[in-house]
């Protein structure tokens, strides 16, 4: 069977990089934009930081802010009104996972509007037209939405996040610009970074894995592991190494799939509005014990790219055991909770386990699973 690898048609990496913009705009012929932002990013000046050089250029557009920090299929039906009204023939998303996650169902709906029913869009759906053209412009170095096929919508009335596979939905430039992430205070910078590191390792470990999303996979956690701390401590280092990390990161897993850490979490955030990193953070560990039976041989690589001393003299259990801890420290340094308690209650754990089981990251996880054995997992972690 072939491999497939999808990657953005052009991306941009480096301080500065939104002042390329106006020029890919220009060139792919696009006239006007909808800027899909969550309204703290327009409170704080740093959606304008990307509109000034928008007017800069003489480049018309309109702002679509109804975003939640887990969009809703409500926020992406409004964001479809908005396109048309808008007269919009692309999108600029600027923020998070949440607004790029949004960005991308409206391009889609957008473009094949036979899907307006939003949770027909779960799942692999084999949409007939590529999304309307995207430009993502990162804030956070952690979702790597700007680089991968997938996004996740909440469903509110049922109270599920689910997952959306669509290779017409990746954006069709990335401008990764660690400027626009300076803003991030420490606890975002901190959940993002976690969830950057959770696709990287489960991305590695995960039943697709092979040998060109293994390289990516690889550097993602060798650069996420020494440039967190810092990019929390908002060190230009940190935050640089971070925005490339992170979409590393994305390079590879969007591509190859993830686990039951991701498909734990979605129900976490779905239920609680936990923030995505933080559950992320929080159930790593746990999976990544969970799945050593299977997968604790590739752990070395993964304690070796976290910078984990004295390799050569561990056993392959030892390894396995010291990438474990080099995460749970990682995790702790950055502030991160290191259980459930005050989040998770006993008596949503069946639907929570259901939840994560139906999941589309669930299939990729490199150890077969059962509702039981995640109920398990999310009680361990009271």
């Amino acid at each position: 069977m072939a491999n497939r690898f999808i990657l953005n048609e052009t991306s941009y990496h480096g301080k500065g990089a939104i002042k390329e913009i106006p020029a890919e705009v220009k060139a792919r012929g696009l006239s006007k934009a909808l800027v899909c932002s969550d309204p703290d990013l327009l409170k704080f000046g740093v959606t304008q930081k990307v509109t000034s050089e928008l007017d800069a250029a003489g480049l018309a557009y309109e702002i679509y802010s109804d975003i939640k920090a887990n969009p809703t299929i409500e926020n992406v039906q409004s964001g479809v009104d908005a396109f048309h009204k808008a007269g919009a023939d692309y999108i600029i998303a600027i923020g998070g996972g949440s607004s790029m996650d949004t960005a991308k169902a409206i391009g889609i709906i957008a473009a094949n509007p036979e899907y307006a029913d939003v949770r027909s869009l779960e799942g692999a759906v084999p949409t007939k037209n590529p999304s309307k053209p995207i430009i993502a412009v990162p804030t956070t170095a952690g979702t790597a939405a700007e680089v991968t096929i997938n996004y996740v919508i909440t469903d509110v009335e049922k109270n599920r996040k689910f997952v959306c596979v669509d290779p017409h939905d990746i954006p069709v430039v990335a401008v990764v610009d660690p400027d626009m992430m300076a803003s991030m205070p420490k606890g975002l910078t901190a959940a993002t970074g976690m969830d950057a590191l959770t696709h990287a390792i489960e991305g590695y470990i995960t039943k697709g894995a092979w040998e060109l999303s293994d390289m990516f996979h690889l550097k993602a956690i060798e650069i996420i592991a020494k440039s967190l701390r810092g990019a929390v401590n908002n060190t230009p280092e940190g935050r640089e190494g971070m925005a490339l990390g992170q979409y590393i990161a994305g390079m590879g897993f969007s591509n190859v799939g993830l686990g039951i850490v991701h498909s734990m979490a979605h129900g976490l955030s779905a239920l609680y509005d936990t923030p995505h990193g933080v559950a992320c953070a929080i159930i790593l560990p746990t999976g990544l014990e969970y799945n050593k039976p299977v997968a604790g041989k590739r752990y070395r690589a993964i304690a070796q790219a976290m910078g984990v001393e004295g390799l050569d003299q561990m056993t392959d259990d030892q390894a396995a055991d010291a990438a474990i801890a080099a995460v749970k420290q990682l995790s702790q340094d950055v502030g991160i909770p290191q259980n459930l308690h005050g989040i998770l209650k006993e008596e949503d754990v069946q639907f929570l386990s259901q939840s994560a089981f139906a999941d589309a990251c669930c299939p990729g996880n490199p150890r077969d699973t059962s509702e039981e054995e995640i109920a398990g997992l999310y009680r361990s972690l009271l």
